[in-house]
């Protein structure tokens, strides 16, 4: 079923038959904030309401022309500009190949330092979600590139990678800020663990060298973005453990899944995020969420049958 939707969510004929049915747009409200900056503003706003913080994301990725790319970063600037002038507390997050990377490398970057400096006067943070492997070591350079010149600029690990252990040991090394995630596309199994099982074990590994004391005295901030009570569990227990501030890391989590789960970590004293993505381009992410959860399908079918 993983492997069905996300062949589903690169598929451009299916993604025009369905986006065009109204079930299928409403079903994805279960996951995406909505179309417009005032539909997300909403979201983030209801968030903050219950104590939770939010990092925005204007849904669009893998961009074949630089009006294209250039008109992603004009809406970046336009939802920072509301974030700063509503006083909003939310953070932004940017797939690069919206931004024009499958362009060019330094045409990417020029654009988003156009989106970094402007979260900077807004007083916010940008993240540099990661895409699939392909992207991995262009995705990082860009980042670092970033970094040299802004301070309001964080990247995301996938712990399915093999080569994450490495890249985390670096980041930290370098005091970056880092969401680490499981990843959310299909990889072949000679770049990324095929069991679940060994998935988890190398989230749990890398969460640790996040939170470690050389990793914090660097600088290192670790945003620890699951829904698996096991992988939160194991990070309160190793941050409790070593004597870990509270405010020194994060859990994240994507708008619309264990809305429990997130106030009740930010009612025990956690810092908890969430992302909220909104914009017309919500097909290829609604898919990847029906990838992730079996459960997530099941909602919508049974909500589908309901009326």
């Amino acid at each position: 079923m993983r492997a069905f939707f996300l062949w589903m969510s690169r598929s451009i004929r299916l993604r025009r038959l369905i986006m065009r049915i109204g079930f299928a747009r409403r079903a994805a409200l279960r996951f995406v904030a909505g179309e417009t900056i005032d539909d997300a503003i909403a979201a983030i706003r209801t968030l903050n309401a219950n104590g939770i913080l939010a990092t925005v994301d204007h849904l669009g990725e893998n961009v074949a022309t630089e009006a294209d790319a250039r008109r992603a970063a004009q809406s970046y600037v336009a939802v920072l500009d509301r974030i700063g002038k509503e006083g909003v507390k939310s953070h932004a997050s940017l797939k690069l190949t919206q931004l024009g990377l499958d362009i060019g490398d330094e045409f990417c970057r020029e654009n988003v330092a156009c989106v970094v400096r402007k979260a900077k006067e807004a007083g916010t943070f940008i993240r540099i979600d990661m895409e699939s492997s392909d992207y991995t070591d262009r995705t990082l350079a860009v980042f670092r590139s970033l970094r040299r010149e802004f301070d309001n600029v964080g990247i995301v690990i996938q712990s399915y990678l093999y080569r994450s252990k490495d890249d985390i040991a670096a980041l930290c090394q370098e005091g970056a800020s880092v969401r680490l995630c499981k990843g959310a596309y299909n990889e072949p199994p000679d770049k990324a663990f095929p069991k679940k099982a060994d998935v988890d074990a190398n989230y749990v590994a890398l969460t640790r060298k996040l939170l470690s004391d050389e990793a914090r005295a660097r600088g290192a901030y670790g945003a620890i973005a699951t829904h698996d009570p096991k992988m939160i569990d194991a990070a309160k227990a190793y941050a409790a453990e070593h004597n870990v501030p509270r405010k020194q890391f994060e859990f994240q989590m994507l708008y619309g899944i264990r809305r429990d789960l997130q106030q009740q970590l930010a009612k025990e004293g956690y810092t908890m995020r969430v992302y909220v993505p909104y914009g017309a381009e919500w097909y290829p992410y609604f898919m990847r969420r029906l990838a992730e959860r079996p459960a997530n399908v099941w909602f919508i079918l049974r909500n589908l049958f309901r009326g």
